[in-house]
C-alpha cells in the first residue's frame, strides 16, 4: 500500500525517484512508496518535471494536476495530486501498475 495523504485540493503521493534510468515509467511500490523512473537527469529540477509528467501521463492525469509538494532535491518527494480523491487515485496507480 503507497502513503497517500489528504489535501485540500486533492491528494499527497508519496514517491520514490529513479533519475538517469533507460525509461520513464511507474516500477512499483517500495517502503509505501510509489517507485517512478524517469530517464532526465537529476540536476536544476530536470528530473522533478520529467517525474510530474511520467506521472500525469501514466495516471491519465492533466500535466496541470500534478505539481511536487516537498522533496525537490530528494529521492523521495510528495507530489500534490489535484482534483482527485484517494480512492481513485490507489485504483489508478492499481490499473498504471498492472500494465
Amino acid at each position: 500500500m503507497i502513503d497517500l495523504s489528504p489535501h485540500p485540493e486533492g491528494v499527497l503521493l508519496s514517491v520514490r525517484a529513479q533519475a538517469r534510468a533507460r525509461t520513464n515509467g511507474l516500477r512499483g511500490v517500495q517502503n509505501r512508496m510509489l517507485k517512478v523512473a524517469v530517464t532526465q537527469v537529476a540536476e536544476k529540477g530536470k528530473a522533478n518535471q520529467a517525474l510530474a509528467e511520467t506521472l500525469a501521463a501514466a495516471l491519465g492525469l492533466a500535466r496541470s494536476q500534478v505539481e511536487l509538494a516537498s522533496g525537490a532535491t530528494s529521492r523521495q518527494k510528495k507530489f500534490l495530486i489535484r482534483g482527485v480523491s484517494a480512492e481513485d487515485l490507489t485504483a489508478r496507480i492499481e490499473a498504471a501498475l498492472a500494465d
